[in-house]
């Protein structure tokens, strides 16, 4: 069996659940039926982190949000799959997209919908507070919840393991 190391190297796409992964799972509709959602900054900053390492970035939710569209926007992530009830479906067309293989792509989800694109890509990753059936499906489980840190760690972990995380840092590091 591969260490998460060698699982790690090759990748070269993050694809994201966005309920309970960059959000903390709870959907906010206010009287007027406009609905929301809290984002958290360091998670974005992650992201964009990662992006400047040459990777690519995709939302894949069951849900429909143009707070979800927005927020994409915000980040630069042009891939971006809602309403998607057949995630594993969704998944093969991004990565046809991409012309990525298996092995180059990791996922973060946080529930059972999430399981078939788990048990598919390269890295598997979860949230600290996902559902316990995912835990037999990943490589990895963050130390933070959803919509609490849990993205950025992850990206934390893929640049320390890609060795990009130094020249990463070097712009904030300067004189």
């Amino acid at each position: 069996m591969a260490s998460i190391f060698d699982k790690i190297l090759p990748l070269k796409a993050l694809i994201m659940d966005v309920d309970g992964v960059l959000t903390d799972g709870r959907v906010i509709i206010d009287s007027n039926g406009i609905e929301s959602k809290q984002f958290d900054v360091r998670d974005g900053h992650g992201l964009k982190m990662l992006q400047r390492t040459g990777f690519t970035l995709a939302f894949l939710t069951g849900r429909h949000s143009p707070v979800v569209s927005r927020r994409a926007a915000e980040l630069g992530i042009d891939i971006v799959f809602q309403r998607c009830h057949d995630k594993l479906a969704a998944y093969q067309q991004i990565k046809q997209r991409l012309k990525l293989g298996d092995g180059e792509i990791a996922y973060i989800g946080d529930d059972v919908i999430d399981i078939p694109v788990l048990r598919r890509v390269g890295f598997a990753a979860t949230v600290a507070d996902a559902d316990l059936e995912l835990k037999a499906h990943v490589d990895w489980q963050s130390a933070n919840p959803g919509g609490r840190g849990a993205v950025r760690e992850l990206c934390h972990l893929i640049m320390q393991t890609q060795d990009t995380w130094d020249k990463t840092m070097a712009r904030y590091l300067a004189p």
